[in-house]
C-alpha cells in the first residue's frame, strides 16, 4: 500500500499529536487499572459537562463492535432483541456479534427516499440508512397485537447510528420521535456515536451533544475514528440500568487492564474543545471534496453531510484510481459500474484532497 493516498476509511492514521504528547509525558506515571484512575475521573467529568447530563454514568470501552455488543447485551433480557436499521453497523459489518451473545437483531428497512438531491445529482437522499419513526411504530404494534408474541423474539431496544452507515443524520425531530416511540414501549434507545464527532459538526445537522443526552438513554462518543488510537466512551445520560456494569464490561473483551491511556486519551480531545475542532476539519475537508467531485461530473451515490461521500465509477476507470488512492468499496451497482466510499478524517488536509484531486 506504499505510496497510496488513503481515503478508505476514517480510522487509517494513528493519533492527535496532543494525545501522543500526553502519553509520553505520562509514560512512567504508575496508575490504578481499569479505568479506576484519575484521567479516567476527569475524562468523565469533562463528558458530563459537554452532556449537560453531570449524574451520567460513563464508561471507556476499548473499541466499536465490543461496545455495540456489551450496551446491547447489558440493555436486553435473555428472550429479547435489538430493533435496527438493515443497514445498520450492528446487523450488516460486525460478524453476528450481537448473535453471538445471544441476541437477535430485528430489521427495519432503511429509509431510501431519492430525489431530494438539490442539484447535486445523487441517487439518494439524506434520509437513506435511518429508520423510520412509523416503521419502528408499526413493528412494535404489530408485535404486541400478535397473540403468539410470548412465543417470539420481543423487541427490547432500538439501536440506531449518527451518523448512519451511509454518512447520513436525524435530525432533532426525527430523534424526538423515536424517542417518543421508545419511551411509550419503555424500551431504551442506543445510539452507536462511533462517528459523533463528524455528525455534531456537520453543515447541516440541528442536533448537538446536549440533545443526544436528553433523547437517548445511552450512547457512545467515538474515539477510534476521530483524533484517538482507539476507544470509545459510553454515556449513560440517566444512570447505567444494571447494578453492576464492570463485570459485563469485562465478560465481552472490553475492559482495558491500562484503562488510563482510554481515561488520559478522552481527557485530551475534551480538553479544549479539541473534539469538536478536529471533527470540523473532517467535515470541511469533505466539503472541499464534494465540490471537487460535483465540479468534475462524478455521480454522487448518496446525499451525505457528514465525512463519507460516496460516488459511482466506471470499472474501467476504478481500476486505473486504484494504482494511486485507497477507496473504500461500497456496492456493485451494475455490471460496469461500483459505488466506491471517499472517507475524510480529523487529519485529513487540503493537499491531501488536491493529490485525490488529480486522480479523479
Amino acid at each position: 500500500m506504499a505510496g497510496k493516498i488513503s481515503f478508505s476509511s476514517d480510522y487509517t492514521k494513528g493519533a492527535h499529536p496532543r494525545i501522543l504528547e500526553r502519553l509520553s509525558e505520562t509514560n512512567f506515571e504508575q496508575l490504578d487499572g481499569y479505568g479506576t484512575d484519575g484521567y479516567c475521573k476527569s475524562a468523565a467529568d469533562k463528558i458530563r459537562s459537554a452532556c449537560a447530563a453531570p449524574e451520567a454514568d460513563v464508561f471507556f470501552l476499548v473499541g466499536g463492535t465490543q461496545t455495540n455488543q456489551t450496551i446491547i447485551d447489558m440493555l436486553l433480557k435473555p428472550y429479547e432483541g435489538v430493533v435496527a436499521a438493515q443497514t445498520g453497523h450492528v446487523a450488516a459489518h460486525e460478524a453476528g456479534a450481537i448473535e453471538f451473545s445471544g441476541h437477535k437483531v430485528l430489521t427495519l428497512p432503511s429509509f431510501t427516499e431519492a430525489g431530494n438531491t438539490e442539484g447535486d445529482g445523487a441517487v439518494y437522499s439524506d434520509q437513506v440508512g435511518k429508520i423510520k419513526a412509523e416503521d419502528l411504530k408499526k413493528l412494535l404494534a404489530d408485535f404486541y397485537a400478535d397473540d403468539n408474541h410470548e412465543h417470539m423474539v420481543f423487541p427490547g431496544a432500538v439501536y440506531i447510528s449518527h451518523p448512519t452507515e451511509y454518512g447520513t443524520l436525524y435530525s432533532k425531530a426525527e430523534l424526538e420521535e423515536l424517542s417518543g416511540i421508545c419511551k411509550e414501549y419503555e424500551i431504551p434507545l442506543f445510539l452507536d456515536g462511533a462517528r459523533l464527532g463528524y455528525g455534531l459538526m456537520s453543515r447541516r445537522t440541528d442536533v448537538t451533544l446536549q440533545d443526544i443526552a436528553r433523547l437517548v438513554d445511552v450512547f457512545y462518543i467515538g474515539g477510534t475514528k476521530v483524533g484517538a488510537l482507539f476507544g470509545e466512551a459510553v454515556v449513560f445520560p440517566h444512570k447505567v440500568p444494571t447494578k453492576h456494569p464492570v463485570p459485563i464490561i469485562k465478560q465481552h473483551g472490553a475492559l482495558l487492564a491500562k484503562g488510563w491511556l482510554l481515561g488520559l486519551m478522552f481527557d485530551t480531545l475534551f480538553t479544549d474543545n479539541l473534539y469538536m475542532d478536529i471533527s470540523k476539519n473532517a467535515i470541511d475537508m469533505a466539503e472541499e471534496l464534494r465540490k471537487g467531485l460535483v465540479e468534475k461530473g462524478y455521480k454522487l451515490y448518496i446525499d451525505s453531510p457528514t465525512n463519507q461521500q460516496f460516488i459511482v465509477m466506471e470499472d474501467d476507470r476504478l481500476k486505473e484510481l486504484s494504482e494511486h488512492v485507497r477507496y473504500g468499496f461500497w456496492e456493485k451497482l451494475d455490471d460496469s459500474h461500483t459505488v466506491i466510499r471517499l472517507a475524510t478524517d480529523w487529519a485529513t488536509t487540503q493537499e491531501d484532497i488536491a493529490e485525490l484531486m488529480k486522480y479523479l
